[in-house]
């Protein structure tokens, strides 16, 4: 695991912007380029036959348990209605019905346009006593049917579609697999992203996993780096960050550098999807909230009706929200902000402000910023704020963005206008929401069409080669020096349509020097 024990490589006729090169690795670090380099002692030469050779890439925003659960799930997908969801939990139970008192779960339902509304009677209809929990693509809200919703103590909700803060309880419920098999199954899941060129990620999965990750690594789940973020209900815990006295960027004993301690991570709003991302302006319908089984923070000033869900759901107040960030910088943790709603963002921003950032040693993050103010990408400039994105919702939401934000879409998903405005860009996937693969996230970037539709305001589209640097993590373009972590494309990103692009085949990832993916070189 360590780069020290890393082999020695000389990878030879690599394609690197255009030029080809040799590439000398030794201990895990770059140490020579250029034409016609010998190997260092005992070093293994590859020939790449000019292949491309790029900065490993990252994925800055997974929810890795989610993800590594949802590819073994029932995938809803497909469904463009709940009749079609019915269906296809109907087809799971005759196929492969789950032991008794063992929901099933399924994943990635996107219910803001189908034809009909999602209702536990539909479930009920083909699931009888069988406990069904199905989960929102966006992980905001679940569908149960009466079964599930008895077993969660919600026997009386009007509907079955349970949105945010009701929501959380049954989602660690469902993410409740042993940890050896969970540990067995997020290892596999590490090596399919590998194969995909992932090098690391930023994991935002609740409420703390860095214990999990050290236990997985000295497993031998070494085929990423991972940055393990901690949300405010661990924060305090006996065996938390702040009690151990770790900061962000701390290196984890005993996982060979590929652990680190991540940021402080606050859900301020909901999302698009699930009619909770707060809003300067309404949804274009009421949004079906029950108020008795709603939780959200209403504002004390400006008057936001946020408990009716006509705007959206603000799940964090600002005077909350300052105090955290306070308290992050205190302790030496940086900050990443959920807001998606343009009122969540401009709050997260007056946060940020509020809280004496930016400071000169701690990173500020907003996650997703899928709609903005006008003012507010020169805002996050000024207050030092990254904008991490995942560009896969541009192919996913566009057209319920038509729908609920319609007339505001030119500053939604708006990556060139933050570029612009000096922002720094750094691009994942919101796995399980979208794949873990960040061809698809580039391509996404770089097009914003996944079919054969134009691009969706391709006014905000950004070029390759920021959008591979946005997905390049802390170590930046390839050059002597640098920690080989690398990846070999089987063809130039640069010269390819974008469904090649989106499907990018790669030949081989490289972490410290070592092999965590090889095909045919």
């Amino acid at each position: 695991m360590t780069s020290a024990g890393a082999p020695n490589l000389l990878l030879r006729d690599a394609a690197l912007d255009g030029t080809v090169a040799d590439v000398r690795i030794e201990s895990g670090v770059i140490t020579a380029i250029g034409p016609g380099l010998s190997p260092a002692p005992g070093a293994e030469a590859v020939d790449l036959d000019g292949r491309a050779l790029l900065p490993g890439l990252w994925d800055a925003h997974v929810h890795f348990d989610q993800w590594t659960l949802a590819r073994r799930r029932l995938d809803l997908g497909p469904a463009g209605s709940a009749a079609e969801a019915v269906a296809l939990v109907a087809a799971r139970l005759r196929a492969d019905p789950p032991e008794a008192g063992t929901p099933l779960v399924g994943h990635g339902f996107r219910d803001a346009l189908w034809p009909d509304a999602p209702h536990r009677a539909l479930l009920d209809a083909v699931t009888g006593p069988v406990p069904v929990v199905l989960v929102a693509a966006d992980l905001h809200c679940c569908w149960l049917n009466s079964a599930a919703a008895a077993r969660y103590d919600l026997a009386d909700h009007p509907t079955g579609l349970v949105r945010e803060r009701d929501w959380m309880p049954i989602m660690t419920d469902v993410r409740s697999v042993p940890a050896p098999l969970l540990d067995r199954w997020a290892a596999d899941a590490g090596r399919a992203a590998a194969a995909r060129g992932v090098v690391g990620i930023v994991d935002f999965e609740a409420p703390w996993q860095l214990d999990a990750w050290a236990q997985r690594i000295a497993g031998g789940a070494d085929a990423l780096r991972v940055v393990s973020s901690v949300w405010p209900e661990a924060l305090d815990a006996p065996d938390g960050p702040l009690a151990r006295g770790l900061r962000s960027g701390d290196v984890v004993p005993g996982t060979g550098g590929l652990l680190t301690m991540g940021p402080l991570k606050v859900v301020t709003d909901g999302s698009l999807n699930t009619r909770t991302a707060c809003c300067h302006d309404p949804y274009p319908r009421a949004v079906e909230l029950q108020e008795s089984h709603v939780h959200a923070t209403s504002l004390q000033e400006g008057g936001f009706p946020e408990a009716d869900g006509a705007r959206g759901m603000l799940l964090v107040g600002p005077e909350e929200l300052t105090s955290l960030l306070r308290r992050a910088a205190a302790h030496g943790l940086d900050a990443a902000v959920h807001a998606i709603g343009d009122r969540a963002g401009e709050l997260a921003l007056d946060a940020f402000a509020a809280a004496g950032w930016p400071t000169t040693d701690r990173e500020a993050r907003i996650e997703h910023a899928q709609l903005l103010r006008d003012g507010d990408p020169a805002r996050c400039a000024t207050l030092g704020v990254t904008a991490s994105v995942q560009p896969a919702h541009v192919l996913d939401d566009r057209d319920v963005a038509d729908r609920l934000w319609a007339g505001r879409t030119g500053r939604a998903f708006a990556y060139r206008t933050l570029l612009d405005a000096g922002v720094t860009l750094v691009l994942g996937s919101d796995a399980p929401v979208a794949p873990l693969d960040p061809w698809v996230t580039i391509a996404a970037a770089v097009h914003r069409s996944g079919d054969d539709r134009p691009s969706w305001h391709p006014e905000q589209e950004i070029p390759l080669p920021v959008a591979v640097a946005a997905s390049a993590g802390p170590d930046g373009p390839v050059a002597v020096g640098r920690r080989a972590d690398l990846v070999v494309t089987d063809l130039d990103p640069a010269a390819v349509p974008a469904a090649t692009l989106r499907a990018m085949p790669v030949a081989g990832t490289l972490l410290a020097g070592r092999w965590t993916h090889r095909a045919g070189i």
